[in-house]
């Protein structure tokens, strides 16, 4: 499998931005895809899934602010994320995983200014 991902950029402290993952190859039925973000020396945090059937999953960081959706059509999936903070600034990866495999896509950078 492989992921595209697109989007990202610098944005004021409030303001949004949009991300969005194509995937393509061999993808099962039953799957999650979803983003993680990643600060340089700290451990990459899940910040959305949502699965083949639609269910979705957030952490309390960004719940309320964060919405992921996905067009099974297209096997694309898009992060819009609102009311940003600084804290939100990382690489932010989109990811894909069925029973066999997990894959991560190059990251695209989030930079949140105050």
């Amino acid at each position: 499998v492989q992921l595209q991902a697109c989007g990202g950029g610098l944005v004021q402290a409030g303001g949004s931005l949009g991300l969005s993952c194509a995937a393509s190859g061999r993808i099962a039925g039953i799957n999650v895809m979803g983003w993680g973000r990643q600060v340089p020396g700290q451990q990459r945090e899940s910040v959305a899934a949502i699965t083949s059937s639609g269910k979705t999953q957030y952490p309390d960081s960004v719940k309320g602010r964060f919405t992921i959706t996905r067009d099974t059509t297209k096997n694309t999936i898009y992060l819009q994320m609102n009311d940003l903070k600084p804290e939100d600034t990382a690489v932010y990866y989109c990811s894909y995983y069925d029973t066999e495999y997990h894959y991560w896509g190059q990251g695209t950078q989030v930079t949140v200014s105050s």
